[in-house]
C-alpha cells in the first residue's frame, strides 16, 4: 500500500464485513472491496504513465479512476467537467498527462484514452514528482492556473490532523455535493473518508432536499450551501441528527452562522486552508466555535502574522492585521515547473505566504480578513480588513451579501465601496446602520446595490469581477 492508504486498510481479506452502501453518489452505491476491485484493474491500465487527468464528475467513474491513480502510483490531474477545449489543453499539457479519463466502460472501470503529449504551455513542466498524490490547479485570477503538486504524505498528515480535531473516525457518514476538483470536495470530502473507514455520501448536487434525506453525521458545505438550507427550515431541521456541520472556502456570514445554530442546534465549524496548504486551521469538534473564527492551527502547524503581531499575541483593533504565513506538513511540494513561482511563494525561512489577512487573538484563534490583493484597503493611511466591514453589513436584517474592496481614490489612495445585495434597504439607512459599526475610516464611502455577486463554483465572491 502507498504512504497515503487511500482505502485505511479497509479493502483486504482480513476485513470486517463490508456494506454494500459504503459509497454513495447519487443512485450508484459501491462497497469498499468493490472500489477496490474496480481501482485496481484501471491502476494496471494507467501503469507507467506519467500522469493521468481526469474529468471530475460527480461519478463513480470519478472515484474509481481518482483512486486507481493513487494505487498506481501515477500523479492525478482533476479537471472541472466543463473545463472548455482550450482549459482542457492547457492543463494536459502544462501537466504533461498523456491519459485522459472521459467515462466508465462496459465493466465499470474509467478507460484511460491517450492525449498528445505535445506542449502547449508557455513553461516546459519537468513533470509531477514520484511521490505527487494530486496536482491540482488553482483558479488562475492573477495568470495561467498553475499545478499545485501534492504529496501522499502531505495528503496523510491532513487528513490524519483533521480526524484529531473533528474526532472524525469509521462511525461517521459523511454528506455533501461538492466539486470533485478542488480539496474541499476531493481531498476532505473523498479521500477522507477512503482514509479513515467512515462511509460517503456525494449527493451529486448539494441541495437542501438532499442534504435532509442523505441522513449523515458529518456535512461538509460552502456558505452558498448553507445559506440555501437556512432557507429551507425542514431541511435545515433535519440535520440536527447530525454531529458535525463543517463551512469552508469561504467565511461564513455572520447571519447565516447564526440561523444555521437556531435551526439544527448546532454551530457550524468553521476551517480555514488552501490549494497549497490543504487544511491548517479549524474548530476543533470539542471546541469553541466562534462566529467568524476559524479556530487555531492543526496538529503539526504552526503560523504567524508577517507584519505586526507575533505568533499567538492579542491582536488590538486597528493593529496586528497581517498576512498569514503557515508551516506544516501538509504543504504541497510546489509549482508545476515554475521554479521561480514556487520560490516567491515562501519566505526565507521557508513559512508559505498564504497571501490572506488574517488576525490572531490571545488565544491563539484565528480570524480571516481577507486576500492580500483585494481585501487589505489601504485608505487615508489606515489598513482596514474588508471581512470587517462585510459582517458590518451584513448584521443588518435586510442585507443578504455583501462584498467590499478598495477603490483607485486620488486622496485617499483607495476608498472603501461596498456591493450589496439586500430587500428593502436604502443606501442611506444602511450607511447609517454601518457608521453605527464601524470607525469613521472603515465606512463604506459608497454602497452599490446588486441582484447578486460574482461567484465561483466554490461560492467565493469574485472581487476582481467587481473591481473592473
Amino acid at each position: 500500500m502507498h504512504p497515503l492508504t487511500p482505502l485505511a486498510g479497509s479493502v483486504t481479506a482480513d476485513d470486517p464485513p463490508d456494506r454494500p452502501d459504503a459509497i454513495v453518489v447519487g443512485d450508484t452505491s459501491m462497497s469498499r472491496s468493490d472500489l477496490a476491485t474496480a481501482a485496481g484493474m484501471f491502476a494496471d491500465r494507467i501503469a507507467g504513465a506519467p500522469a493521468v487527468a481526469i474529468r471530475a464528475e460527480a461519478t463513480a467513474s470519478t472515484i474509481v479512476a481518482v483512486v486507481g491513480g493513487l494505487l498506481a502510483g501515477v500523479p492525478v490531474v482533476p479537471l472541472p467537467p466543463d473545463a472548455g477545449p482550450d482549459e482542457t489543453a492547457y492543463m494536459l499539457a502544462d501537466s504533461g498527462a498523456t491519459l485522459l479519463v472521459r467515462e466508465a466502460g462496459s465493466d465499470g472501470v474509467p478507460v484511460p484514452v491517450q492525449v498528445s503529449a505535445a506542449r502547449t504551455a508557455t513553461h516546459v513542466a519537468a513533470g509531477p514528482a514520484a511521490d505527487t498524490a494530486l496536482v491540482l490547479y488553482t483558479s488562475g485570477t492573477t495568470g495561467r492556473p498553475k499545478g499545485v503538486e501534492l504529496g501522499r504524505d502531505a495528503l496523510a498528515a491532513n487528513l490524519d490532523a483533521l480526524a484529531d480535531a473533528w474526532a472524525w473516525t469509521a462511525d461517521d457518514t459523511l454528506v455533501h455535493g461538492l466539486p470533485l476538483f478542488h480539496v474541499h470536495g476531493l481531498v476532505l470530502g473523498l479521500l477522507g473518508p477512503l482514509r479513515l473507514g467512515s462511509r460517503l455520501v456525494h449527493t451529486v448536487r448539494p441541495t437542501p432536499p438532499a442534504y435532509a434525506a442523505a441522513c449523515g453525521t458529518i456535512y461538509f458545505g460552502v456558505p452558498t450551501v448553507w445559506s440555501r438550507i437556512c432557507a429551507d427550515g425542514n431541511a435545515a431541521r433535519a440535520l440536527s441528527a447530525a454531529r458535525l456541520l463543517v463551512s469552508g472556502s469561504a467565511p461564513l456570514p455572520l447571519p447565516v452562522f447564526e440561523r444555521l445554530t437556531a435551526l439544527t442546534g448546532h454551530a457550524p465549524i468553521e476551517r480555514y486552508g488552501m490549494t497549497e496548504t490543504l487544511i491548517t486551521c479549524s474548530t476543533r469538534a470539542d471546541g469553541e466555535r466562534r462566529p467568524g473564527s476559524v479556530g487555531r492551527p492543526l496538529s503539526g502547524v504552526r503560523t504567524r502574522l508577517a507584519a505586526g503581531v507575533p505568533d499567538g499575541a492579542a491582536a488590538a483593533d486597528g493593529d496586528g492585521i497581517g498576512e498569514l504565513e503557515v508551516d506544516g506538513p501538509m504543504l504541497f511540494r510546489g509549482y508545476l515547473g515554475r521554479p521561480e513561482a514556487t520560490a516567491a511563494a515562501f519566505a526565507a525561512d521557508g513559512w508559505f505566504r498564504t497571501g490572506d489577512i488574517a488576525t490572531i487573538d490571545g488565544g491563539g484563534m484565528h480570524r480571516i480578513v481577507g486576500r492580500a490583493s483585494v481585501d487589505l484597503i489601504k485608505s487615508g493611511g489606515y489598513r482596514i480588513g474588508a471581512g470587517e466591514v462585510e459582517d458590518a453589513l451584513l448584521a443588518h436584517p435586510g442585507v443578504r451579501e455583501a462584498a467590499v474592496v478598495g477603490m483607485p481614490h486620488d486622496d485617499l489612495g483607495q476608498e472603501v465601496v461596498a456591493f450589496v445585495v439586500a430587500d428593502g434597504v436604502t443606501e442611506p439607512t444602511l450607511a447609517a446602520f454601518a457608521a453605527d459599526r464601524l470607525s469613521w475610516h472603515k465606512r463604506p464611502r459608497r454602497i452599490v446595490f446588486m441582484e447578486s455577486l460574482p461567484r465561483n463554483a466554490l461560492g467565493k465572491v469574485v472581487k476582481q469581477s467587481l473591481l473592473s
